[in-house]
């Protein structure tokens, strides 16, 4: 072989105390110092800063300085090394295989010739035979469990306000912030207590090479795909919400979850 490349950076995985620290960064989508890698996988710091550094002389991590206490100027402290997963994919297959090409040149005859609805209807179907006779996905944790199960890396964070769609928005409390200085409450205002909306984000596209040079397509692709696995008619719903560096599909609770 010409390029043994990425056999080797996925070899560096073999070790178990190694792959817990990758595994470990990797989730946390964010950087991470040596001292917190070290405390989450239960290693002594200087091992796992050795196995941090591994892997990213392997290419599998990037690595940064910055200060983590959060303050500047003298007294600050020195910068610490800090790790995130690098963007390069990683892949073996033998026999050497090529799916990206086929994909890519199937994407784009899709694309010329305008078959946007109906590679849609394919996807959705997929997802519902993904899904068996399975009900809809009853909430964000089981939604969570089954989309971290085909690699899409989810978690839990809050919902953004400024992109909430009417289903998450609450009529009485937006009547009662436009009301009159002086006026009174009304009634059935939602209590202080009620719990936060959070949504599901994945901090992984697996299209995510076909999707860079179709994302129209691709990402309309992905999201029926989701409609079928996760169901449209259950308590979560997949939409569109694409950001930078992540999937651009989040699920939310829908207008059918009574919960």
């Amino acid at each position: 072989m010409e390029d043994t490349q990425d056999i080797d950076a996925i070899a560096m995985l073999q070790d178990p105390v190694r792959r817990r620290l990758y595994a470990y960064v990797v989730a946390q989508g964010r950087e991470v110092g040596r001292n917190e890698a070290a405390e989450a996988t239960g290693v002594a710091r200087t091992l796992a800063a050795h196995h941090l550094d591994k892997l990213t002389g392997a290419g599998l991590l990037e690595s940064g300085s910055r200060r983590l206490t959060g303050r500047s100027g003298p007294g600050a402290g020195r910068p610490a090394k800090v790790y995130t997963r690098a963007s390069a994919e990683r892949s073996v297959s033998l026999p050497a295989r090529d799916y990206r090409t086929a994909a890519e040149l199937l994407a784009e005859a899709a694309e010329e010739a305008g078959l946007d609805a109906g590679l849609c209807a394919a996807a959705r179907r997929r997802g519902e035979e993904l899904r068996g006779s399975a009900a809809p996905c009853g909430d964000l944790d089981e939604a969570m469990r089954t989309l971290a199960a085909r690699g899409y890396e989810p978690h839990l964070e809050p919902a953004d306000s400024d992109t909430a769609d009417d289903s998450r928005t609450d009529p009485v409390a937006a009547t009662h912030g436009a009301a009159a200085p002086g006026a009174a409450a009304p009634a059935a205002a939602v209590p202080e207590t009620a719990a936060p909306a959070r949504v599901l984000r994945m901090r992984n596209c697996p299209f995510h090479a076909v999707a860079e040079r179709f994302p129209p397509l691709v990402c309309g692709m992905n999201l029926a795909l989701l409609e079928g696995l996760l169901g449209t008619d259950g308590p979560v719903r997949a939409r569109l919400d694409a950001r930078p560096g992540a999937c651009c599909v989040v699920v939310e609770n829908s207008k059918n979850n009574d919960h």
